[in-house]
């Protein structure tokens, strides 16, 4: 029984004060970030979860620490982290097996199973078995949870800290960074990315669908308000009670970085790729086969690139109102699998997803968004691209 547990612990974590540095794995294109944790202090990397619940890593291959403490059942700790039931394991002590010890159940949301140096003393975190590593980057030992939660990192950083809970992520193909509290954040003299946000708000899935969830706890993901979409200005006709969120927590459009590319339900992915190729036939660019996991994707002979990425028909998010828009420019919406072939970035989900627009990690690359949990709001810039600037530009070595 106890090899099946998922136990709850406190230790020293080592983090950056107000800046995170994040890269991309080019392997699985998941965005990794390094921490110490653990005495004496051991880095550790471990895949950025935007809906993650907590931290979790992996405890049953080389954990040692002498500030490892087991959340006793009923305990001040385990409350905040929705942990109901009581584990003991007759085989230790050892992470993942005590006695009297709060259980939660960590989940691997892939496979769907430069400030001063500062240390968070009796960080809430999970210990879960190597298996749950699997179809993580290598070298990785768990996944870092941002999500809306009491033990995400957002919440415990705020209590520690005494910032406002609120935090930015500013991703690129190459390293990227997350910011915890206020800015400014300079990436080039006189570029502050928190100048010329657009502002929505964020809603609560009031029914968990990530795997290991307690069942009637809401989501830690993030949600928006998208309305309807434009292809080139133009709307696009969808099933538009699709965008909303039923009352089983079915719809709707959440962000998530595990996903490497936005996806769609199916039939919004037919209208929306149905304008687009008509729009880019219009420019002369021809459509050719699609190589996966794309399905609609074009010959790059007649496709111009400019300081915002490929010259093809912009696609736009509409959000509470007309004037508020998320756009997509090619940069973000083209991908470029050969020499020869660019592919459109979007990838068909199916005709039942639990959710209906999954925007990915690819689609927010050089976009500077922040998350404030407070006021349940999210702001986000137009690409960072046509202020001649990415997100791979900030300097670690500066204060932010």
């Amino acid at each position: 029984m106890a090899s099946l547990q998922y136990l709850l612990f406190t230790s020293f974590l080592l983090f950056f004060a107000v800046v995170v540095p994040v890269s991309k794995d080019t392997s699985t294109l998941q965005y990794l970030t390094i921490f110490n944790q653990r005495t004496p202090f051991v880095p550790i990397r471990v895949v950025v979860d935007l809906g993650g619940r907590y931290l979790w890593v992996d405890c049953e291959r080389d954990y040692v620490s002498s500030t490892y403490h087991p959340a006793r059942c009923g305990s001040a700790q385990c409350s905040p982290a929705g942990a109901n039931e009581c584990g003991d394991c007759f085989d230790g002590p050892r992470p993942r097996c005590n006695n009297n010890t709060s259980v939660v159940e960590p989940g691997n949301t892939v496979t769907n199973t430069a400030g001063p140096v500062v240390t968070v003393p009796r960080f809430l975190f999970a210990c879960a078995p190597t298996s749950l590593l699997q179809g993580l980057a290598n070298g990785v030992v768990g996944m870092a949870g941002f999500g809306r939660h009491r033990i995400g990192l957002p919440s415990q950083f705020s209590a520690a800290f005494s910032f406002r809970r609120k935090f930015s992520i500013c991703l690129s193909s190459a390293n990227g960074v997350i910011f915890f509290g206020d800015g400014p954040y300079v990436f080039l003299p006189g570029v502050d990315a928190l100048e010329s946000l657009t502002f929505t708000p964020l809603f609560i899935n009031p029914i968990s669908t990530a795997p290991s969830f307690p069942l009637g706890e809401p989501s830690a993901e993030y949600f928006i308000g998208v309305k309807s979409i434009k292809v080139n200005e133009k709307p696009v006709s969808l099933n538009t009670t699709l965008l909303s969120i039923n009352s089983e927590g079915v719809g709707g459009t959440k962000i998530s970085i595990v996903n490497p590319y936005t996806t769609l339900e199916a039939s919004i992915f037919k209208a929306v790729t149905e304008a687009f190729i008509n729009k880019a036939a219009a420019r002369n660019i021809t459509r050719v086969a699609g190589v996966a996991p794309f399905e609609v994707c074009f010959s790059s002979r007649n496709i111009v690139g400019t300081r915002l990425g490929a010259a093809v028909p912009s696609i736009d998010l509409v959000l509470q109102n007309e004037n508020t828009f998320w756009r997509i420019f090619g940069a973000n919406s083209m991908v470029k699998v050969s020499r020869e072939v660019t592919c459109l970035g979007f990838v068909n989900g199916g005709s039942n997803p639990q959710t209906s627009i999954v925007i990915g990690g690819y689609q927010l690359e050089d976009t500077f968004l922040q998350f404030d949990l407070a006021t349940s709001r999210l702001g986000f810039s137009s690409t960072l691209l046509g202020r001649q600037t990415t997100c791979a530009n900030f300097n670690f070595t500066s204060n932010a």
